[in-house]
């Protein structure tokens, strides 16, 4: 799915993770939002250690953004909607 032209918006969260709550409602809205555009898929990092490891996840929420297969961003910590919206904006319909 990382590897489609569609960018993908991957986030590593942990349920015990406080900011981890607060970036959740963000990320719904954003999905809604953004749908048809960038897909978000969430990954727990204590259901999923291999892909946290893969991708040295040291912090949670991480927030990594995907196209074709390739990092285009990333960031640790809570988001705010229109930081995420900024960043995600030079990767919808990029040849």
């Amino acid at each position: 799915m990382i590897k489609g032209d569609e960018p993908v918006l991957v986030d590593f969260y942990a349920e015990w993770c406080g900011p981890c709550k607060v970036m959740a409602p963000i990320l719904a809205q954003f999905s809604q939002k953004m749908q048809g555009k960038v897909r978000v898929l969430k990954i727990d990092v204590d259901r999923n250690p291999a892909a946290a490891a893969a991708y040295k996840i040291q912090g949670v929420p991480t927030l990594i953004l995907f196209r074709k297969g390739k990092i285009e961003w990333r960031q640790s910590g809570v988001v705010p909607m229109p930081q995420l919206e900024k960043v995600v904006q030079p990767f919808i319909n990029k040849p």
